[in-house]
């Protein structure tokens, strides 16, 4: 989402019908399919979303200093906690001094005095007994101040460590509130922005649902056009021959019929018109004519990786299911198409032709029916369905016949220089790729549910690959635990990915970014939910053979321990 809402408007022609020169016309799709990054932006949304992460950023990055302040705040206050502890010491050791120096202080005033050198020798005492005893006497009274005057000193010493120490805790609770405070204002911007994402993702609601309904119509218009071409051949008696009828023109047409000229000045194999005025019309195969009538029916359904319907599709499982219903089997991979449906020069192309598409990085990377040398049909990965959607003809690697005999396989254009290969429109990831896994041209968050299919669980929904394997291993892990996974979440809307991001703005993806906004993701319960339990190791040993993965980021010791969260790589 880059460029401004202006873009946003689709143009939906009305649908005609013309005459040989361009085969039948189809209502005019839009540049892209409705819903596609290319047609929806808004820089807006993206604004806000870059807002957002900046705000995280500031909030992660406040984080280590909120951590670092508190551990700091803690050491002080343990260190003034062991100074006060040190003053009611000394207090304690002053004190008990003081009481020894009372005793003796009592000691000499019960006797009537201090002993002198006088009383002693009136005593009887020898000479040297009376100065040992003087000199002891004086020793007593010495020792005494110097423990009065220690246990002072050690006292004061204890006070001013106290000082300190409470001076140290005001400084540190001072910084964890500057900390605090700076959370607070980013805090705050995250509620702000927020409220400005919800307000933004009103307008590009409606602009996705405009958009949506503008696919719809021009489906719609195209499916009747066709259906006014197939009138058109009934109403002018023409009974579409057989494909092996119309493979050799330059041999003979069914009566009536004349061949079709090619861009090199010969007649054109696999069709047919019928001469009239003002306009010749078009005469194509039988069986093209109910391939593409059955591809009409499918507009709308999902597209999904690897699906072959009914509820979904790839484009070349769409393609083969097509041609299938009309009695021309086909095979079901893009590559597989491109090696072994016969050429026709990309100027020829007809409807019902298969377009090739591509380029010299990703390769072959789509095929779809041609209904106009301008429009295709495709389960495209890029609009997230079958649509009606334009041929770009800067990216056609080739257009093939399906009503033509096969041709002997040849080698399929493949990525390049490291390129990750592109099935119809749809980037593939490896199993180990370990970035965000998204796909379709609707944005994370913006994918609407006629793109995805149920879980089996109330609410939950997935991609339609993605939740055909996801009631696969359910119905394991019931045959194994005796009840289905239990599950917490899958799809993630982008208005929840904002709500969850306003409650939790330093931990929650930013809104558009979030795993569970491509519908690849869940989080799961019931044991899964905690490492080493025996249903996580149930998830371990088995999810693999359903295509499901526990993220590298997610396991223990990598910053973001998760054993609920499991994503979808395919098969």
């Amino acid at each position: 989402m880059r460029s401004g809402s202006s873009s946003l408007v689709v143009a939906v022609l009305a649908a005609v019908l013309v005459g040989l020169g361009t085969a039948p016309a189809v209502a005019a799709p839009s540049e892209q399919p409705g819903g596609t990054t290319g047609v929806l932006d808004s820089a807006e949304l993206t604004a806000l979303q870059d807002q957002a992460a900046s705000v995280q950023g500031d909030l992660q990055e406040r984080q280590s200093a909120v951590a670092a302040a508190q551990t700091a705040l803690d050491q002080a206050q343990q260190a003034a906690d062991a100074a006060a502890a040190e003053v009611t010491d000394a207090q304690t050791a002053l004190d008990q001094a003081r009481v020894g120096v009372s005793r003796y202080a009592a000691a000499v005033y019960r006797d009537g005095g201090a002993p002198t050198a006088l009383a002693l020798l009136l005593e009887g005492g020898d000479p040297g007994d009376v100065v040992s005893a003087m000199g002891y006497l004086d020793a007593v009274d010495a020792e005494n101040d110097a423990v009065l005057l220690a246990a002072e000193d050690r006292r004061r010493q204890a006070l001013a460590q106290q000082d300190a120490a409470a001076a140290a805790v005001a400084d540190r609770q001072a910084q964890a509130d500057a900390v605090a405070a700076q959370v607070g204002d980013l805090e705050a911007a995250a509620a702000a922005v927020t409220d400005q994402l919800e307000g933004a993702l009103g307008a590009v609601d409606r602009q996705l649902a405009q958009l949506q309904a503008e696919q719809v119509l021009v489906n719609q218009q195209t499916a009747a056009a066709w259906r006014s071409y197939v009138d058109q051949l009934t109403a002018a008696g023409v009974v579409p021959p057989p494909a092996a009828a119309l493979r050799a023109p330059e041999s003979g047409l069914p009566g009536g019929l004349v061949p079709v000229g090619g861009s090199t000045g010969a007649a054109q194999p696999g069709a047919a018109q019928l001469p009239r005025q003002p306009a010749s019309l078009l005469v194509l195969p039988a069986e093209t004519i109910a391939a593409v009538s059955a591809a009409m029916t499918d507009l709308g359904l999902p597209f999904a990786p690897g699906t072959s319907g009914p509820e979904s599709f790839d484009c070349g499982s769409l393609v083969q299911a097509a041609y299938g219903a009309a009695g021309i089997p086909l095979p079901a991979t893009q590559g597989d198409l491109f090696a072994t449906t016969a050429p026709v020069a990309p100027a020829d192309v007809l409807p019902g032709d298969l377009v090739f598409l591509g380029t010299p990085e990703s390769g072959l990377s789509h095929v779809g029916i041609a209904l106009d040398p301008q429009t295709m049909l495709a389960a495209d990965g890029r609009a997230g369905a079958v649509v009606v959607r334009t041929l770009p003809t800067d990216q056609v690697l080739g257009i093939g016949r399906p009503s033509l005999a096969q041709r002997a396989a040849v080698a399929v254009p493949g990525p390049t220089g490291g390129a990750l290969a592109v099935e119809c429109g749809n980037t593939v990831y490896p199993a180990t790729y370990d970035g965000s896994r998204q796909w379709g041209g609707y944005p994370n968050g913006l994918i609407p549910p006629s793109a995805m299919c149920p879980l089996g669980a109330a609410g939950h929904v997935l991609r339609c690959d993605a939740a055909a394997a996801y009631r696969a291993m359910s119905a394991a892990y019931a045959a194994a635990w005796g009840s289905p996974l239990c599950i917490t979440d899958s799809y993630r809307s982008y208005a929840s990915q904002v709500t969850l991001y306003g409650q939790k703005p330093a931990l929650a993806a930013v809104p558009g970014t979030s795993n569970h906004g491509w519908g690849l993701a869940v989080d799961l319960c019931g044991g899964i939910e905690s490492f080493g339990t025996a249903q996580y190791a149930w998830m371990v040993a088995n999810a693999g053979r359903f295509g499901f993965i526990h993220p590298t980021w997610a396991d223990p010791g990598n910053g973001r321990e998760e054993p609920w969260h499991w994503e979808y790589a395919g098969s």
